[in-house]
């Protein structure tokens, strides 16, 4: 079990990362450019940045890059190379953008909770992805799965009593 636990969160970091350090860059220029969809709301809205894409991309890709010099020493049954590592990544912020284009199409503000949506457009993203060049284990989805909502729900809360975001979700 604790191989299962190492393995996973090894494996989903650099999304992580790609995830989190948008809410930290405070973006100004919408990846939208505020252009509407046919339906008359925002492709994408103003939380959703060319500065949080990119920063986010380049976080995660950072962090793999760490991973992969520091795996060598480590006991871990799954290695990053960096395809690996720019699938996670790139799956994570493609993944949030999704999620922010099907909240728009419900109408849902920014801010606005959509549970389930919120904590795992990224996660779903990641993963598919990478299974494009390799097979995950079922247990390492199904682990990621259920943990990944926790851990997005005390970062939001963390993020909110820092005045990094405005809402606790």
């Amino acid at each position: 079990m604790l191989d299962l636990i190492i393995n996973s969160f090894w494996i989903i970091l650099p999304s992580y990362f790609a995830n989190f350090v948008p809410v930290l860059l405070k973006g100004k220029k919408p990846l939208d450019f505020k252009k509407n969809f046919v339906d008359g709301n925002r492709l994408l809205g103003d939380g959703k940045t060319i500065e949080g894409f990119f920063g986010g991309l380049f976080a995660g890709i950072l962090f793999g890059l760490l991973q992969i010099y520091v795996q060598q020493y480590l006991p871990i049954q799954f290695h990053h190379n960096y395809l690996t590592i720019v699938l996670l990544s790139f799956g994570a912020v493609f993944g949030d953008l999704f999620g922010s284009f099907v909240k728009r199409r419900f109408n849902l503000k920014r801010g606005e909770p959509a549970p389930i949506l919120d904590q795992l457009d990224f996660l779903i993203f990641s993963l598919v992805f990478i299974s494009l060049i390799l097979e995950i284990n079922l247990s390492t989805v199904i682990f990621l799965i259920l943990v990944t909502p926790i851990i997005h729900y005390i970062s939001n809360i963390f993020a909110y009593l820092f005045k990094l975001k405005k809402v606790p979700w």
